[in-house]
């Protein structure tokens, strides 16, 4: 198989992936409106998957070297499948959490090895390019696999679980066995002892302490605050759809497929020219500041068309600061810690979604507006961070020439 096919697959198969990931989410406030759960559970039930997604990203970014990204794909993909059939089969809330903890434990693995994968096969010069296309793909394949899921839920709402399962881990299969293995030890050679001390999520973390740099650091932050900040009012827009604007799971998918439209055109021509024209340390503080601005508008608007356009207009610039941030990130990773700090990255990304996703099921509670606000907030702080990175990166370059001069 040619490298050009190779890669071509492996884009198919994440947009049916990333597009299953999501048959769950439009019928998700059914399901728990049907087991007459309280509305919080929306966030905490998506905080626990996120707080073992957390735990265990690092994990599976270190355990890539040993079985390769192919080989955790297909678990974690099966053991993903088996977590989303366990949360709809959940009758209490303390099932319900305890399934999506059980997904959580895989869903990190496969997006740490997707990432993982693509920086350790992809050329240097085509990294950048590959990243934009995986992050529109993640943006399009989730739009569409919330219409799919909601007109699946239109029918029957176990119907958009059985398809996600089979697909989720259908896609797992073929994604081991059209992608090549890039494991840097061979299964035979790791002892039984380091394997169970990589199953250590919290020895993964301590472990990576030492290429936690100033630099690195911040772009961290950065992305715990897009996840916190993303988490809240990506799960409270799904909720607040349905709950305060009467909308159906089919209404909810078509708006999600439109969203998907835009975030496809807006990566595919602003987020590819600030990548291959742009400083992009200098315009993610303008991304992030534009996310910020759009979300004013979801704040204020309370009818439903400007409400909605003020939502796309924030998932169009969030599109594109997701590409801008994990080059940044794969850019500082190159080497042989680039599986941990991918794996840092995720993990952290999730740590801000608990926290995002935990606090807007318990602020909308209060009142429906306030978790936007708390995304509004992170996505300013954020804002703040991607200054301070770029101030950090510039002075350190001119450091460097003001030294390299001095020694000429």
């Amino acid at each position: 198989m040619t490298e050009r096919k190779r890669v071509y697959l492996y884009f198919v198969v994440n947009f049916l992936y990333l597009m299953a990931c999501n048959f769950a989410h439009p019928v998700t406030p059914t399901i728990i409106q049907q087991r007459g759960f309280g509305d919080y559970m929306f966030g905490v039930a998506l905080a626990a998957m996120m707080l073992a997604n957390f735990f265990f990203s690092p994990f599976w970014g270190k355990l890539v070297n040993f079985l390769s990204s192919r080989r955790v794909i297909l678990i974690c993909s099966l053991g993903y499948a088996a977590g989303q059939a366990m949360f709809f089969m959940a009758n209490t809330e303390g099932t319900m959490v305890a399934a999506r903890m059980f997904a959580g434990v895989f869903v990190g693995g496969v997006f740490t090895a997707f990432l993982t994968y693509l920086v350790n096969t992809s050329p240097d010069h085509q990294r950048s390019n590959y990243l934009t296309i995986a992050a529109t793909i993640q943006t399009v394949g989730s739009a569409f696999g919330y219409f799919v899921g909601g007109m699946l839920g239109e029918i029957n709402v176990s119907v958009a679980i059985i398809a996600q399962v089979v697909t989720l881990a259908g896609c797992g299969i073929l994604f081991y066995f059209i992608c090549e293995d890039d494991a840097a030890s061979k299964i035979e050679e790791v002892r039984l002892k380091d394997l169970a001390r990589e199953a250590n999520p919290l020895v993964a973390f301590l472990d990576g302490k030492s290429i936690l740099t100033p630099l690195l650091v911040t772009l961290l932050v950065v992305g715990a605050l897009s996840g916190l900040g993303n988490s809240a009012f990506d799960q409270s827009f799904n909720y607040y759809l349905k709950a305060q604007l009467g909308l159906s799971s089919g209404y909810n998918g078509a708006i999600k497929a439109v969203i998907g439209f835009v975030c496809l055109a807006a990566n595919s021509t602003l987020g590819l020219w600030l990548i291959n024209k742009t400083d992009i340390r200098r315009s993610s503080i303008y991304v992030y500041l534009l996310c910020s601005v759009s979300m004013v508008g979801v704040v204020l608007f309370d009818a439903i068309v400007p409400f909605v356009a003020a939502n796309v207009i924030y998932f169009g610039f969030f599109a594109i600061s997701v590409p801008l941030t994990q080059s940044l990130v794969a850019n500082m990773g190159k080497g042989k810690d680039s599986n941990l700090i991918m794996g840092y990255f995720n993990g952290l990304k999730s740590l801000g979604g608990i926290f995002g996703a935990f606090s807007a099921g318990l602020l909308y509670t209060i009142n429906p507006k306030w978790p936007f606000i708390l995304g509004l907030a992170a996505f300013a702080f954020a804002t703040v961070v991607s200054a301070y990175h770029y101030y950090l990166s510039d002075h350190k370059v001119s450091v460097r020439e003001a030294t390299c001069h001095t020694d000429s």
